[in-house]
């Protein structure tokens, strides 16, 4: 049995929850799933990065304390965990007691390190990114991932942490390796940015322009920079730096510990937080997957657009179990993905209602009326998946609907329906064999629609047809 860790990036609690996250956690939770399913204990991680200056602007703004702001939305988040049935064991929040202590340690380990000094700098800041930007990095003068937010000339005096120190680990040691990033083409595109040249950067804020963060050690006037903060909950989750319950060590130390985060994430997943980690003698990120965008119409989504789609609206339009098959066949996992109602519409209809949801009823049905059961539930053995080993989960889901259209098409060839009128023990043999294969159908449902396989298992074993598994939308 293998120690697996699995964990998602922290949202940033400024805003509800989008069908974008709603996708990496529904993502991550199938990983889950099947690892444990694999036989494997895990420990599947998730949380809400609750600091720095957008909140607190967005909270003065509502003329809330940033506490109430922050529980507000954290709560929303939470919520998901019953709306999209996730099976995540500790959702931390970057304002927990024992989160802070985690950073403060690690600011103190990278300072002893010698890599944090002082400095005062003047540069242009993003505070959608929350982060000061190099000329090299704009387009048309703007922030490439908020070209619609004006960039803040800011001349202050902040902590600093030697990235530049970590060029050669970063990348003749770390990024490297083969399967460290995944795809391959984001590897290379962490490769290339680091090859570009690295520059030290801003891990504080002075705390009279912005209060609302991590103090920094030993510093009562500097707040710590939110990414610092917040990059530290992957290790804070286990119980890091005590380590009393040993899962630090278990899930991450002696583990090959694996992150799924937004394509725009690269620089501070796979450069800032693994050079802050080897700052602190700490071991790196096994495994990184990016995934890709969610838009809409051609476009990406938006509120000023109206073409937003909250994972909320998802479940209470298609039900939980529907919302997970369109997010985890219909999204691709690397690439952009192209998403509007209509087409979520038309994919519940054809591949749940007239695909899983008819063939479990015509079955079943039969089997009901002909007296055809299986005595004992199988079970299929389970053998390491390639499409989950390499994180394509949307071919292991075209893979069961192969099998639901070939099962089809075995009841249209074989026509039990009216074989039974002349030959009752052949008609009885398909139907058994049909049933057969309808559970093993359920059983690969398991890590992606975990309530659909139970559904489906329990008719089979009660041979007796269930009730609409997926309603026809009106």
């Amino acid at each position: 049995m293998k120690c697996k860790y699995i964990t998602t990036t922290l949202p940033y609690v400024n805003s509800d929850p989008h069908i974008g996250f709603a996708y990496e956690l529904v993502l991550a939770d199938a990983l889950a799933r099947y690892s444990r399913l694999m036989g494997h204990e895990v420990f599947f991680n998730t949380g809400s990065d609750e600091h720095g200056q957008k909140i607190a602007e967005k909270a003065d703004e509502k003329g809330e304390s940033r506490q109430a702001y922050v529980d507000y939305y954290a709560g929303e988040f939470q919520k998901l965990k019953e709306t999209l049935n996730l099976s995540y064991d500790r959702f931390i929040r970057t304002t927990d007691p024992e989160h802070k202590k985690a950073a403060q340690e690690l600011w103190r380990r990278c300072e002893a390190k010698g890599d944090i000094y002082k400095k005062k700098y003047k540069g242009l800041y993003c505070v959608g990114d929350e982060m000061f930007m190099k000329e090299s990095e704009l387009v048309d003068g703007k922030c490439p991932n908020h070209p619609n937010l004006v960039l803040q000339e800011i001349e202050e005096e902040n902590y600093f942490f030697k990235l530049s120190n970590y060029q050669a680990y970063l990348e003749k040691e770390y990024l490297v390796r083969d399967g460290v990033i995944i795809p391959e083409w984001r590897r290379q595109e962490a490769l290339n940015f680091v090859k570009g040249g690295l520059e030290d950067f801003s891990i504080s804020r002075e705390k009279s322009r912005l209060d609302w963060g991590v103090p920094v050690p030993g510093d009562d006037d500097q707040v710590m920079y939110v990414w610092f903060d917040a990059l530290t909950n992957y290790i804070s989750t286990l119980g890091w730096p005590e380590d009393a319950e040993g899962s630090y060590k278990k899930f991450w130390a002696d583990s090959e510990p694996m992150q799924i985060a937004g394509k725009d994430q690269i620089r501070f997943q796979s450069i800032m937080w693994q050079a802050m980690l080897k700052s602190a003698d700490l071991a790196p990120t096994h495994t990184i997957m990016y995934h890709g965008f969610i838009n809409s119409g051609g476009q990406k989504m938006s509120k000023s657009l109206g073409n937003v789609i909250s994972p909320f609206e998802l479940v209470a339009r298609y039900g939980t179990e529907a919302t997970r098959y369109l997010l985890l066949r219909h999204v691709h996992p690397f690439e952009d993905t192209d998403i509007t109602w209509d087409r979520l519409d038309e994919w519940h209809n054809a591949n749940l209602v007239n695909g899983l949801g008819n063939l479990v009823s015509r079955i079943l049905k039969m089997s009901e009326t002909y007296g055809v059961m299986l005595e004992v539930q199988t079970s299929v053995e389970r053998k390491n998946n390639e499409y989950f080993d390499h994180f394509h989960i949307h071919q292991y889901m075209d893979k069961i609907w192969s099998d639901i259209t070939d099962l089809d098409g075995y009841i249209q060839e074989t026509e039990p329906y009216k074989k039974i009128k002349t030959d009752e023990v052949g008609a009885k043999h398909i139907v058994h064999d049909l049933l057969l294969k309808l559970s093993h159908i359920a059983h690969y449902l398991e890590p992606v629609m975990p309530e659909t396989s139970v559904l489906i298992k329990e008719a089979i074993l009660a041979n007796k047809k269930p009730e609409n598994l997926f309603p026809r939308l009106t």
